[in-house]
């Protein structure tokens, strides 16, 4: 990447980094986008292997992003709020899994190919991606594996494995801005809560410390917000895009907000989970990465693949309605 697009990434939000890209940095038309497809519901099976997963619909639109001064159990972080408009895009109706995560993580679905058939151009692409080092113990540290949410990878590690699903599918997959991330989880709420402001209801829509046995628990078990996404409140917390800092003041709609990370930490996590408390379930609630998270990693040096102190962190793919042309993807991440 170019020091001038490095500049211009993070300086701004994501379609303005788009409508950059597009003119193309010596002023030829970019490479065509994919036909927009049917915007609905659909499984996306990974190719090779039995394993598939469920992307809902997030039609585009608007809200206020962060919560009021009044809000019960409110962070200063939280604010001020500002009003933001969110392209249309599909996100994973649950967390990613073990089932999904270790196709990438341990090749498995490469070892598969290798023994079934000849390789196709779309499982040379995805094979050239770069996959993790061995972790130095169980990841999932006793808490569950088919069925559950994969943890403890890092950021790098989650923007990765999109990359390598991306290339395996054929669809763009990618970590959520934590503007659209708060956009689903609202699903068209102004509350504490997609379920309301009274938490008395949250065993039935989320895992927490309250409920969850002290580990994650298999995905999709619990009702799902307005929009039909499961998990969005606890069970883990989920990586976004966006390098964590302070929310601006804002006198103008913001159109599909990003803030580019310059640095490693902090990044966003968002959601609550089977670890915390009921108030950090809100949907205001914003989370940073730090450095303690891999802090009991043995290795020298620590993986850049591993947060082995972060039981409680996963994530959860999107793929925007609108793809962008392949060169432009490099620049989001």
């Amino acid at each position: 990447m170019s020091s001038t697009t490095s500049r211009v990434v993070a300086a701004l939000g994501l379609s303005a980094v788009l409508a950059f890209a597009a003119r193309g940095q010596d002023g030829a038309p970019p490479a065509a986008s994919p036909a927009v497809p049917p915007f609905e519901a659909y499984a996306q099976r990974i190719p090779g292997t039995t394993v598939e997963f469920k992307m809902v619909p997030i039609r585009a639109g608007e809200f206020r992003m962060g919560s009021p001064e009044s809000e019960a159990g409110r962070r200063a972080d939280e604010g001020p709020q500002r009003t933001v408009k969110v392209s249309a895009f599909w996100m994973g109706m649950h967390e990613v899994t073990w089932d999904e995560y270790e196709q990438w993580q341990f090749s498995l679905e490469l070892k598969r190919r290798a023994a079934e058939r000849e390789l196709t151009s779309e499982d040379k692409a995805a094979d050239a991606v770069t996959r993790p080092t061995k972790p130095y113990t169980d990841m999932t540290f006793g808490m569950g594996k088919e069925g559950y949410p994969a943890i403890c990878m890092t950021r790098l590690a989650a923007l990765t494995y999109c990359e390598w699903l991306s290339a395996r599918t054929g669809h763009y997959y990618r970590l959520p801005t934590e503007a659209e991330w708060e956009f689903a989880a609202r699903g068209g709420t102004t509350t504490r809560f997609s379920f309301g402001d009274d938490a008395t209801s949250a065993e039935e829509f989320a895992w927490f410390d309250k409920n969850s046995a002290g580990k994650t628990q298999p995905v999709g078990k619990k009702k799902p917000n307005p929009l039909g996404l499961h998990d969005m409140h606890g069970n883990v917390m989920e990586l976004c895009l966006d390098q964590y800092a302070p929310y601006a003041a804002a006198e103008v709609t913001l159109e599909d907000p990003w803030l580019a990370p310059k640095t490693v930490y902090p990044t966003v996590a968002r959601g609550g989970a089977w670890s915390t408390a009921v108030d950090e379930l809100r949907s205001a609630q914003r989370r940073a990465s730090e450095r303690a998270w891999k802090q009991k990693d043995p290795q020298i040096p620590q993986s850049r693949w591993y947060f082995t102190d972060a039981l409680f962190v996963g994530f959860r793919v999107v793929r925007p309605l609108k793809e962008p042309a392949l060169e432009t993807r490099q620049l989001i991440k």
